[in-house]
């Protein structure tokens, strides 16, 4: 059996291992489905740059429907990156969207889904980056899995330390601003690994589509644990 479908049998046989990544209630919370590909033609390429103007159209979705949450993003094709030249190049610029982000206010709580440790982290500090950023590893029965954290605040990252212990549903970072968190709307990037390749406090969120088989045989689906 391969590592996706460990994960998912071991999911399924130990449904109290899955926590929180975000408070949510889904017999009382609406969430809004953000499509933030091509066939999204509200946002223009000024509308993306000019982050206030990004955050005010985010905002707005989310309060005229009395949304908790906005959501969407895993395999997407996107364009919004075009507004940073960190996804740009003359090869082929990356726009696939390898995790789940959760769009809500600065300061929402972030929880670990389950038990584990801090892998690393690191304030990714460039427009369009992730800004503060946490890697948690988690042991399921064997199978090694990390989950990455990113657009925190800044104060998501003191008093951590590599092999710092983490239990299920414990707070560990709170959704940053837009000074701190590279510059976008207040969202949250969860996203799944299996093997991080060498990469510490980092690990890329963004993808060529090119490569897309490859990248998901390692980046398993985030709504397994999030059950959004």
């Amino acid at each position: 059996m391969d590592k996706q479908g460990q994960l998912t049998r071991y999911l399924q046989d130990h449904p109290e291992a899955i926590g929180k990544v975000v408070d949510y209630n889904p017999a009382t919370d609406r969430l809004y489905p953000f499509d933030f590909t091509a066939n999204n033609t509200e946002l223009s390429l000024t509308d993306l740059i000019e982050t206030d103007r990004f955050s005010a159209w985010v905002n707005d979705k989310l309060s005229k429907g009395n949304y908790k949450y906005g959501v969407g993003g895993y395999m997407e094709h996107r364009t919004i990156y075009s507004r940073s030249e960190l996804f740009n190049s003359a090869e082929e610029p990356r726009r696939l969207h390898l995790g789940i982000d959760i769009w809500a206010a600065a300061g929402t709580p972030v929880y670990a889904p389950f038990n584990g440790k801090v892998h690393s982290f690191n304030n990714n500090n460039n427009f369009g980056d992730y800004g503060p950023t946490i890697i948690l590893e988690h042991n399921l029965d064997g199978l090694l899995l990390y989950s990455l954290y990113g657009h925190l605040n800044t104060g998501s990252l003191e008093d951590l330390y590599p092999g710092k212990p983490i239990t299920q549903n414990q707070q560990i970072a709170e959704f940053g601003n837009t000074a701190d968190n590279g510059n976008w709307p207040p969202h949250l990037h969860f996203q799944l690994m299996f093997d991080m390749e060498g990469y510490v406090g980092d690990y890329p969120g963004v993808g060529r589509f090119s490569e897309h088989e490859k990248l998901k045989a390692n980046i398993p689906d985030p709504n397994l644990v999030l059950r959004f």
